[in-house]
């Protein structure tokens, strides 16, 4: 087993665990917005900090991957943060509570959860995918998507992690050992000290993880000092937002400041969601060239990334480029019944992440990737360890700042966007905002 590292000479206050790429920067930028400077790696580094930060988000790709996989990496993910001297620890998933589901297996939260609680040797923990500024809420355990429960979002439809149940309660149940309770809206209204006394009342009836109600960000922000002294919580980003207040932190532009943005602009877009499809809409009728990668043509063998990269580099001086593979569920579901859901999904990952890799190596400073499979794979193929994480575009979306051997001497500015999130004009609006924001000195 490899030995590790020593622990930093100043410890951090929290340390977390996201089980995407875009996951880990939505928290992050939550955290950063109140005041916590963040850092994001990507997986499991191999040695310590080199930066004095709050907090440390560590960028897991373990959404998708079967239940032990998941637990493996979240557990070693765990043991580094425990390095860094951190005292509470955050396991972040999808504000649509959604992960592996296949067959028998139901989940992988559930397992992810409770491994982490076992290692920490905790009797209860929390959840909840609330996040108010994406409207995800969550009443009686029921989680809503706007307007709507989960089930008729177009979640039920997902082609990779379909959800057709909004109970939380029910599906996490199905996926722990555990028994799971509520801590519901009556409660959360009561204020900490009311929800304090839930939480110890459900330990004395053996319930493991508690699922919270939360309908606004005043019921986050009114419920997180009840919280300050469990060992682990788990949810949304949305939770995080009081976090930092409980260190005595207040929210600074100066926790988002981040090296000057030069260099060309793109996008790259994997996510089938129903926003990322609005927001290719938009940036094609905005006039911007867009170029939409087809998995058929991959599949014959065609050299996909490299025409794409031919096509994009005349046009790169004149504004950002798109390059996309985003389609509707129906054409998605018709492309997953010629190669196999896995292949399909395998081999556009690839082509993408090779076209970000062209890119940068052209010329890209500043590249926004949507998806959080795609966005996976691109920070991959980028060699990018750490990120430090800058101002929000959108909720749940920061720019933020990485090195790479492909842009050593500027640094790459790069925005991971999850599929759900963003207006429609996000692709268009994140460059100007990036123009406008806090430079660190």
């Amino acid at each position: 087993m490899t030995p590790l590292p020593p622990a930093p000479i100043q410890p951090i206050k929290l340390g977390c665990i996201a089980d995407d790429f875009t996951g880990a920067t939505d928290l992050a930028n939550n955290l950063v917005r109140a005041g916590m400077r963040v850092l994001q790696t990507i997986g499991v580094p191999a040695g310590v900090v080199d930066v004095e930060v709050d907090a440390v988000v560590v960028a897991l790709k373990s959404r998708t991957v079967a239940p032990a996989l998941a637990v493996q990496q979240s557990l070693q993910a765990l043991a580094w943060l425990q390095t860094l001297g951190a005292r509470q620890f955050y396991f972040k998933y999808c504000s649509t509570f959604d992960s592996l589901f296949a067959g028998d297996v139901r989940g992988n939260i559930g397992p992810v959860t409770e491994a982490l609680m076992d290692a920490l040797q905790t009797q209860l923990t929390v959840a909840t995918p609330a996040f108010p500024d994406n409207g995800r809420t969550v009443f009686k355990g029921y989680l809503f998507v706007g307007d709507v429960l989960l089930n008729e979002s177009g979640m039920q439809n997902h082609p990779l992690t379909p959800m057709t149940d909004p109970n939380l309660v029910r599906v996490l149940q199905a996926q722990c050992q555990r028994p799971v309770g509520l801590i519901d809206h009556t409660v959360v209204a009561g204020g900490s000290q009311a929800v304090q006394q839930r939480i110890a009342a459900l330990r004395a009836q053996g319930v493991g993880v508690a699922v919270l109600d939360a309908v606004s960000n005043q019921d986050l922000l009114s419920l997180t000092p009840a919280l300050a002294e469990l060992p682990l919580l788990t949810g949304g980003s949305g939770l995080a937002i009081g976090l930092p207040a409980n260190h005595g932190l207040k929210p600074s532009t100066q926790a988002s400041a981040l090296p000057k943005a030069t260099g060309l602009q793109a996008v790259v877009c994997g996510s089938c969601s129903l926003a990322s499809n609005r927001q290719v809409l938009d940036f094609i009728r905005s006039g911007r060239p867009a170029l939409t990668i087809d998995p058929l043509r991959i599949a014959a063998g065609e050299d996909v990334a490299a025409q794409a990269l031919d096509w994009a580099e005349p046009l790169l001086t004149s504004g950002p480029v798109l390059l996309y593979a985003t389609a509707d569920a129906n054409a998605v579901k018709a492309v997953q019944s010629q190669l196999g859901v896995e292949q399909a999904g395998a081999m556009v990952e690839r082509t993408l992440a090779a076209i970000a890799r062209g890119l940068v190596q052209r010329g890209v400073r500043q590249l926004v990737v949507a998806g959080g499979e795609t966005s996976g794979a691109c920070v991959q193929a980028l060699a990018i360890e750490q990120m430090r994480i800058g101002p929000q575009i959108d909720p749940g979306v920061p720019w933020c700042h990485a090195s790479t051997e492909l842009a050593r001497s500027q640094g790459l500015h790069i925005a991971l966007k999850s599929g759900n999130f963003g207006t429609d004009d996000f692709f268009t609006k994140a460059f100007g905002q990036l123009a406008s924001s806090p430079v660190c000195v």
